[in-house]
């Protein structure tokens, strides 16, 4: 499995975007750290990327009442980064559609 999961495109994380054009979101691996994150972003998609933020989110537990009773579970958790490109780069997540 790689780094990078999938890009997170979200209501929030596009206001962020378009307040500051050159961040963007990536679901990532729980394991991986900034540098890696940083040198996946790079390398596919052709960009350089100036910092990177990272926050891991615990799974929340969720229950839900039933007919047959209490179905309880729980969330995975992930992490998220946030990369920040250099200046006048952009990334199209939707070029390929």
């Amino acid at each position: 499995m790689g780094i990078i999961i999938k890009p997170i495109v979200t209501e929030k994380l596009t206001a962020i975007t378009e307040k500051t054009p050159n961040r963007f979101g990536f679901r990532v691996s729980p394991d991986a750290n900034k540098l890696e994150i940083k040198k996946a972003v790079e390398s596919m998609y052709n960009v350089s990327v100036v910092d990177v933020n990272t926050m891991q989110y615990s799974g929340k537990r969720k229950s839900r009442y039933t007919k047959s009773g209490i179905v309880s579970g729980r969330q995975t958790a992930f992490k998220k980064a946030i990369v920040t490109l250099k200046e006048g780069e952009v990334i199209d997540f939707f070029s390929n559609i």
